[in-house]
């Protein structure tokens, strides 16, 4: 047998085969794998973004962590949770002039009008998604700074939030998660 005879069996029995992604696979971008949501306004229209958010991620396999700051305390505080409403005055998206959305129970009407829509689509209030985002292993978090500017304690929570922690805690457990602000 020759010396390249040889060569090329020995080659050919340590070859390892190598897949070249198609075109495809190389454009398509990597999965997210964790998100982190930060909640700052407390509306009943803004509290739900994050939380189907979140519910979303954890029902797809997506790590989530909910951090709740400023207003969007009011969306995990035990006395405000099941009051949260429809800002009808300045709101955009109410499109209706702003003096009649001044009248008075203008918000009771709108918070009332999105709370039976949210119903007719078997899309839980907020109280019970917070619940089912905790029994589903998300992380929910308090601000320690706007507790401290709004004089909550944990026990003001409800008993889902994990824990009240800095914004540099928040970034330490966000990190390598895609975090958005709502």
């Amino acid at each position: 047998m020759s010396t390249q005879t040889m060569t090329e069996e020995m080659a050919a029995e340590n070859a390892v085969e190598v897949a070249i992604p198609t075109a495809e696979e190389e454009s398509r971008p990597e999965p997210i794998r964790k998100i982190a949501i930060i909640c700052s306004k407390g509306t009943l229209d803004m509290a739900y973004p994050g939380l189907i958010l979140a519910n979303a991620a954890r029902m797809t396999g997506i790590e989530a962590t909910l951090f709740f700051t400023f207003w969007g305390l009011d969306i995990v505080t035990e006395k405000t949770i099941d009051k949260l409403h429809v800002p009808t005055v300045g709101n955009p998206s109410m499109h209706i002039p702003t003096m009649l959305g001044g009248l008075p129970g203008m918000e009771s009407i709108a918070s009332i009008m999105m709370k039976k829509e949210m119903d007719h689509l078997d899309i839980p209030p907020v109280r019970e998604l917070i619940e089912i985002l905790s029994d589903s292993g998300a992380e929910i978090y308090g601000c320690r700074m706007a507790m401290d500017m709004f004089k909550r304690t944990q026990e003001d929570l409800v008993p889902q939030v994990d824990e009240v922690i800095s914004a540099m805690d928040f970034y330490d457990k966000a990190a390598g998660a895609q975090i958005l602000f709502i």
